[in-house]
C-alpha cells in the first residue's frame, strides 16, 4: 500500500523568525491521522532566520537527527557539546534519560534550511549521546547512502532502533529501488526536485508511507534529493 503526504497538506507554525512545515502531529499541530508513522515520529522541515533561533529546551526518550541542507546550526547541550552542524551534516543526538540543549543559526545573513527528524528508541532510559558527521552531495550522488542505522554502518550515525535511514541524489533519468524487505515498512521524503514511483509523481516535501510492497522503483524526472526510511 502506497500513501501519499502531500508537502501543503503538512502543518505549519510561523513565527516569523521560524517557519516550520510538520509531517506529523507537533507542538499545537495535531492531526490524528498523521501522529507517526512505526518508530517515526518527527519529520519537520525548518527555515529559521538570521541570527535567531531555539533556546534551550529538555528532551528525554527520543532519538533525534537534524540534517542541515542549507546555511548551519550552532548547537549546545547538557553534554558539554558545542558544535556548529552545517550543510550536508547530520546530526544525532539520543535524548535518553534527558538532555537540554539550544539550537541557533550563528549567520547574522544567511537563513538556516534543515530536517529535524524524530523517532522513538529501542527502550526507554538510554544514556544520552551525540554524533554528528557530513554526508555530501557528492557522495550521495547516484547512491543509496546510509546516514543511520543501529549498527552504524558504512560510516552512518548510530541510532538505537532498527531503523535505517538513507539519504540520496538521483540524476534526471535515473532509477533507483530503496531496499525494503518483507515485513518492513518504508517512509519516502523528497527533499527537492521531482520523481515518479509508479503513477504517483513526488514533489518537493512530499511524503509516501510504504506498506506491504517490495520491488519499488524511483525514477527521477529531475535530479531528486530524498531520504528513505527502512523500518521495522
Amino acid at each position: 500500500m502506497l500513501t501519499v503526504r502531500k508537502s501543503e497538506d503538512r502543518g505549519l507554525t510561523d513565527w516569523g523568525w521560524l517557519k516550520s512545515q510538520h509531517t506529523f502531529s507537533f507542538g499545537e499541530y495535531m492531526d490524528a491521522k498523521h501522529h507517526q508513522f512505526h518508530a517515526l515520529r518527527v519529520i519537520n522541515e525548518d527555515r529559521v532566520a538570521p541570527a535567531k533561533g531555539f533556546g534551550e529546551h529538555p528532551h528525554r526518550d527520543m532519538e533525534i537527527l537534524s540534517y542541515v541542507l542549507s546555511g548551519a546550526l550552532e548547537h549546545k547541550d547538557s553534554m558539554g557539546t558545542g558544535s556548529v552542524v552545517r550543510a550536508g551534516d547530520v546530526q544525532r543526538m539520543s535524548a535518553g534519560t534527558g538532555v537540554t540543549h539550544s539550537e541557533f543559526n550563528p549567520s547574522p545573513s544567511e537563513p538556516t534550511h534543515f530536517l529535524q527528524i524524530w523517532l522513538f528508541p529501542e527502550r526507554r532510559g538510554l544514556e544520552p549521546e551525540y554524533e554528528q558527521s557530513a554526508f555530501s552531495d557528492e557522495l550521495l550522488g547516484n547512491n543509496l547512502v546510509p546516514i543511520a542505522s543501529p549498527d552504524g554502518r558504512d560510516g552512518s550515525l548510530t541510532i538505537h532502533q532498527d531503523a535505517v535511514i538513507y539519504a540520496s541524489v538521483q540524476e534526471a533519468g535515473r532509477r533507483i529501488e530503496p531496499p525494503l524487505e518483507a515485513k518492513r515498512s518504508g517512509w519516502l521524503q523528497i527533499i527537492s526536485g521531482e520523481a515518479r514511483i509508479r503513477d504517483i509523481v513526488l514533489s518537493a516535501g512530499d511524503g509516501l508511507a510504504i506498506e506491504n510492497e517490495h520491488g519499488l522503483a524511483l525514477d527521477a524526472v529531475q535530479t531528486t534529493k530524498f531520504l528513505f526510511f527502512d523500518l521495522a
